[in-house]
């Protein structure tokens, strides 16, 4: 857990923009705690006044008090409405600022980081951990200001009436606050407790959701309300232990609220009597007391907002605070006019929680310019290894990996990405039309260049016939399309983007027979002039493979064309008789 100072520290530069409005949203907290300060002063003038000389008490004197008083009403309202309306609206530019922050950063971060974080968890921490983020950012400062300021006041005041009464109420309030420190601790813990429970439920109702045909189909609602309902169940008992803790935090506060009114009663009380102090002077003595307590308490309450914001700082600079596995170097090439020859020399890899299995170990492979090479073998032998090798999704752990002679190390990313294209067995398409979709693939190019990429994708025709053509929505992750017109589109989304080197990682292996061939017709026209790297389980899609490389746990077992292969008697003729067989 980080401290509060060192959060503080690092959550202030947030304000700088916004320094105007915030010293603006200060100096009109300032002007409503002036009301209250007043107050007492204006009671006891009419009070000293009265005892004095009851003549003196005219009703023009009544009437100008009145008036001041009048007058900082008006200023109050006029000074909190702008708190109201711009003091918010600071806190949700604020708010705006942090998210944007958080989602860059995140785009930043490697596989790595999201193959090990649930998203419900990262969804938590983008909405609803930054809303309590904006409270904290707008009544944080204004309640501390306008406490600090009618602490001091109040003091400097009460310190004029009598000096021993005012040192014993606020001997107290740092006792108050040492107290009440031990519930503050606990508060901030089962917080943070209850945000990384909300999380979770969050993980878990998403990966329901998403995966609702295979609970239907396995019968498994059943199964998933339990799992939901135990969640719940965990967060109830985090939200009882929080509130457990909240509720002795407000108790004990309670007790030294009565321990200072008792003590201005008896205290005030006994030097009345001695005529140490006037029942005009008690009044407002009393009044300044309660104005003090509700300050006091006031900040006690706020306590439990502070504290939610504070969590949700925490958690907003963990994320900021990942470094992504992948950076770039200083002075990045940019890669351009590429060939497209590919080279693995020596190249070993191994992932960062798993170092003692490598992956890869010393790979040597080229792939010329133009050339099609196809990866078969056993799951485990790394083809989809050196497919995100390539692209720098992950970096190799040792030798080197080059494209047309540069290292991908020394590339730019951008450069690097935009030169490769990716065609991937899931296929993902964003919640949006089919003309969306396959624009990703390149976000300034016409329309006629869309259709015609569809057009070559074998697309164009099945996607005329959608209730609206291009501008058919195709649902959360494509939903209303079959798997075939998915991967039709993005294929279409590929040969927009037009790449060098292409990328195809079992493409058709989840598609139907009349599917696959539609696919594989669109996927032939794609590979055409490119360097092409295609994992396939199913033989027949690479018999036309200029080089065909099979991967086992040892690394390169054997490489050639398809016949040259049969011929050799060796583990791609094994493949390829268990495949016929199947």
């Amino acid at each position: 857990m980080h401290s509060t100072p060192a959060l503080l520290k690092r959550f202030a530069p947030y304000f700088k923009r916004y320094l105007g409005i915030f010293c603006l949203d200060l100096f009109c907290a300032g002007l409503t705690a002036l009301c209250e300060i007043v107050l007492p002063l204006l009671v006891r003038y009419l009070a000293q006044t009265g005892m004095e000389d009851v003549s003196l008490l005219s009703a023009g004197l009544v009437l100008r008090v009145g008036a001041v008083y009048l007058l900082l009403r008006v200023i109050d309202v006029a000074a909190y409405y702008f708190m109201c309306n711009r003091g918010h609206v600071m806190g949700a530019m604020i708010e705006t600022d942090m998210r944007t922050d958080l989602f860059e950063h995140l785009q930043t971060l490697s596989f790595h980081y999201f193959a090990n974080t649930k998203v419900g968890q990262i969804m938590a921490r983008i909405t609803s951990d930054l809303f309590d983020v904006t409270e904290f950012a707008h009544h944080c400062p204004e309640e501390f200001f306008v406490a600090g300021l009618k602490i001091a006041v109040s003091f400097g005041i009460l310190c004029t009436i009598n000096i021993p009464l005012t040192l014993l109420i606020f001997l107290m309030v740092p006792l108050m606050i040492l107290c009440s420190s031990a519930f503050n601790t606990g508060m901030r813990r089962t917080f943070r407790q209850n945000r990384a429970q909300v999380g979770e439920i969050n993980a878990q109702v998403e990966d329901s959701l998403l995966g609702v045909r295979v609970v239907k189909s396995f019968t498994g609602e059943q199964r998933e309300i339990e799992k939901f309902g135990a969640g719940n169940a965990l967060w109830l008992h985090l939200k009882r232990d929080n509130y457990r803790w909240m509720a002795g935090f407000h108790a004990t506060t309670r007790v030294f609220d009565g321990l200072m009114y008792l003590a201005v009663i008896l205290a005030g009380g006994f030097a009345m009597t001695t005529g140490a102090i006037t029942p005009a002077d008690l009044t407002a003595y009393v009044m300044y007391v309660a104005t003090l307590l509700a300050t006091i308490r006031r900040i006690i309450e706020f306590t439990e907002q502070f504290q939610r914001g504070m969590t949700g700082i925490e958690r907003f600079f963990e994320i900021m605070d990942e470094k992504p596995d992948i950076e770039e170097p200083q002075n990045a090439v940019s890669l351009e006019t590429v060939r497209g020859d590919i080279c693995f020399s020596q190249v070993s890899f191994a992932y960062a929680d798993d170092p003692g299995h490598p992956i890869l170990d010393r790979l040597d492979l080229e792939i010329p310019a133009g050339r099609s090479v196809a990866l078969v073998g056993p799951s485990g032998g790394g083809k989809t290894t050196i497919c995100n090798l390539i692209p720098r999704f992950y970096d190799v752990t040792g030798g080197s990996l080059t494209i047309d002679g540069h290292d991908v190390r020394t590339l730019s990313l951008r450069s690097l990405r935009r030169n490769i294209g990716i065609v991937q067995q899931e296929v993902y398409l964003f919640s949006g039309t089919i003309y969306e979709n396959i624009l990703y693939g390149r976000p300034d190019a016409t329309r006629e260049e869309v259709v015609e990429a569809a057009k070559k994708a074998g697309a164009h025709d099945f996607i005329l016939q959608t209730p609206d053509g291009y501008e058919t929505y195709v649902g959360e992750r494509g939903v209303k399309l079959s798997g075939g017109q998915k991967q039709r589109i993005s294929i279409a989304r590929v040969f927009l983007k037009n790449p060098p080197i292409l990328i195809l990682d079992e493409a058709t292996s989840a598609l139907d027979n009349e599917s696959e061939r539609l696919v594989q017709q669109s996927l032939s026209r794609l590979s055409e002039g490119r360097t092409v790297i295609t994992i396939a389980h199913r033989l027949t899609t690479i018999r036309g493979a200029d080089n065909i490389v099979v991967l086992t746990e040892d690394g390169v077992a054997e490489q050639g064309r398809h016949e040259e292969l049969l011929g050799r008697n060796g583990v791609y003729a094994a493949l390829h008789r268990f495949a016929e067989e199947a």
